[in-house]
């Protein structure tokens, strides 16, 4: 095992490998720890969604930092690099041309199956991965970070549940159905993000512009969904500084606003001529 990873378990069934690492964390397991499983029965997306794979589909990861060394409004770049390096790494495993997976903000993997991959042609943005960041202690001399991907690996899509088949995709799928490994993906994915986590833990490099580029909304017209209400809005791009979504606004000086994750519960895509988006 890499000295990068201080701790990796491979567990079977698990309620959630957040909950795992954040315990090891609690602990005082050290940085960079890592939960894998075959099988969540407690899994969970942002705004407390469920999240479900059948045993063995999906590749589900957790990682642990302690990151004294990262500024705590920069904390949500552990999480950016994680997932730049899924999306590498997943591409590299499927065959599948670079940049054929998107980033579609704050949170989710997807490809854009208009053009071409994932699967009907015409069915849209289809969802790939969810990844989850939480924290404790940020600003404190304890600051901990797990941050959790769930990615639909080796999952036929005449498995996909009913509810969800319009809207999600798999590798598996992605790769016309050839059968994808979860260990060689998750060796893939370690090995790309070493070198991003130690360019950040030791220089502070963060690749803003692979984290830019992979973004799906932008140029789109989006829905951006919050607890008191809605509006569908031409996203610009994404504040690599802060990490929040950029949008058009007129009434603002520069004709443009940005969007924090804490403002939202979700984001989709709008386009009128993109069908099952999401």
């Amino acid at each position: 095992m890499s000295p990068f990873i201080a701790r990796l378990e491979r567990l079977d069934r698990v309620g959630s490998t957040n909950d795992v690492v954040r315990g090891w964390l609690a602990a005082g397991t050290p940085e960079v720890c890592l939960a894998t499983a075959t099988e969540q029965t407690a899994g969970r997306g942002r705004e407390g969604r469920r999240w479900v794979a059948p045993p063995g589909a999906a590749l589900l990861v957790s990682l642990g930092f302690r990151p004294t060394w990262l500024a705590p409004d920069s904390a949500w770049r552990l999480a950016a690099v994680a997932s730049l390096a899924m999306a590498e790494a997943a591409e590299v495993v499927a065959r599948l041309a670079a940049g054929t997976i998107r980033l579609k903000w704050p949170n989710d993997l997807v490809v854009d199956v208009v053009e071409g991959t994932g699967g009907p042609a015409g069915t849209g943005v289809r969802k790939l991965a969810g990844v989850l960041g939480e924290t404790d202690g940020l600003g404190s001399p304890d600051p901990r970070v797990v941050v959790g991907l769930g990615v639909n690996a080796d999952w036929p899509a005449a498995n996909f549940p009913a509810e969800l088949a319009s809207s999600m995709t798999s590798l598996r799928e992605a790769a016309a159905d050839r059968p994808i490994g979860s260990d060689a993906l998750l060796t893939a994915f370690t090995d790309r993000l070493e070198p991003a986590i130690e360019a950040l833990r030791d220089a502070g490099h963060f690749d803003a512009t692979a984290w830019a580029d992979r973004q799906l909304t932008t140029g789109r017209t989006i829905r951006i969904e919050r607890p008191t209400g809605a509006e569908t809005v031409r996203a610009l791009g994404v504040d690599p500084a802060t990490g929040a979504l950029v949008i058009a606004d007129a009434t603002a000086p520069d004709g443009q606003r940005r969007v924090v994750v804490g403002e939202i519960t979700h984001v989709r895509v709008a386009d009128p001529s993109i069908a099952g988006a999401v």
